[in-house]
């Protein structure tokens, strides 16, 4: 089976991503299409496996096959997290509504360690291009401040929001580089501070529900076994 075949054939969840699930969108933004298909089980029989992910075929489109999906989102990657927490979802079948169901099993405590190396990889780029150009990309600037800033209100609140709401003026400033670098990295370390504080009380569990997730993906396994047969 081809790839495409499974984005677009097998897909149970889709999703719009970036700036515009951000509530930062301008006139030139793009539309970054995420999605989660589910190969069918009787692939998995076979010695040829079936991808854990395809890029495309529209542009700017990725998936994840749901398995590979569910492992990324139990290690509380940022990236994977966000696309479950998208407020513009473009489609979602009964397995990918139960999926959705099941974003609070996803987070837990980890997201501070996730979220945070994630953030200090960023930051070391900015600061690489600002040696070498004088200042940084500002787009990316923009981008790590409002990570920051949802990885510590998830830490306070327990709760995933994407949307920065009254924060889009200030950061759309920042992208447009009229706020000066050495204030843009003071603005970091604080939301850094801001999230070890919060990680220190944070209503969220230890560990995520691996259980809850590995039933439903086993049931979803099962239930495409039985379709194929």
């Amino acid at each position: 089976m081809l790839p495409e075949s499974l984005v677009g054939d097998h897909t149970i969840y889709a999703c719009v991503m970036g700036s515009r699930a951000f509530g930062l969108a301008t006139d030139g933004s793009d539309t970054d299409l995420r999605g989660v298909f589910l190969a069918p089980t009787s692939l998995f029989w076979r010695f040829d496996k079936p991808p854990t992910h395809v890029e495309g075929p529209a542009e700017e489109q990725f998936s994840w096959e749901l398995e590979r999906f569910c492992e990324l989102a139990l290690r509380a990657n940022p990236t994977v997290l966000e696309c479950l927490h998208s407020p513009l979802v473009e489609y979602a079948d009964d397995t990918g509504r139960e999926l959705l169901a099941l974003r609070g099993a996803f987070l837990s405590r980890r997201v501070h360690e996730t979220f945070t190396r994630y953030a200090h990889g960023q930051r070391r780029k900015l600061q690489a291009h600002v040696s070498r150009h004088g200042a940084p990309r500002w787009k990316h600037a923009m981008h790590l401040l409002r990570l920051l800033a949802c990885a510590r209100d998830l830490l306070r609140t327990g709760v995933l929001t994407l949307d920065v709401g009254e924060q889009r003026e200030p950061l759309l400033a920042v992208r447009r580089g009229e706020v000066p670098w050495p204030e843009v990295e003071a603005r970091m370390a604080g939301l850094e501070r801001e999230a070890e504080e919060a990680a220190l009380r944070t209503p969220l569990p230890a560990g995520p529900d691996r259980r809850r997730v590995e039933d439903f993906l086993v049931r979803t396994r099962h239930a495409s076994a039985l379709r194929t047969g």
